[in-house]
């Protein structure tokens, strides 16, 4: 990651290899840009202290909330989960995003996880 150097977010997502492995590749302040492959679901969890935007690539996202709630996003479009609240991503088909999330914030929040991914990782660490 080269800050003087400009991203593309397309050349990124292709050197992504696996799904649901956030990799950092910008930061503005105290939030990450990262982007990632989702497969399948995730698991249900919270991030207590931050909220986390969703925007999808390519592909359709479902976010299910709880309450029975659930989110659709499309490509170009984005979501953000407040701070608390539980939720559940969830890809049918392979989706390519685009997270930006406070550099605090827990890759599955509150539940510790088989797919929980360290920062370290997502840095490329």
């Amino acid at each position: 990651m080269n800050p003087l150097a400009p991203a593309n977010v397309a050349d990124s997502l292709a050197l992504v290899t696996e799904h649901w492995t956030p990799r950092v590749i910008g930061q503005v302040n105290d939030q990450y840009i990262k982007v990632a492959k989702l497969l399948g679901e995730l698991v249900w969890h919270a991030h207590d202290g931050e909220d986390e935007m969703f925007l999808v690539v390519y592909g359709t996202l479902r976010i299910q909330l709880e309450g029975d709630a659930e989110v659709t996003l499309t490509p170009g479009e984005f979501y953000v989960v407040p701070r608390g609240v539980r939720h559940n991503p969830v890809a049918a088909e392979e989706v390519g995003i685009v997270l930006i999330e406070t550099v605090t914030t827990s890759h599955t929040g509150d539940v510790a996880s088989d797919r929980s991914v360290s920062i370290e990782r997502q840095l490329g660490q």
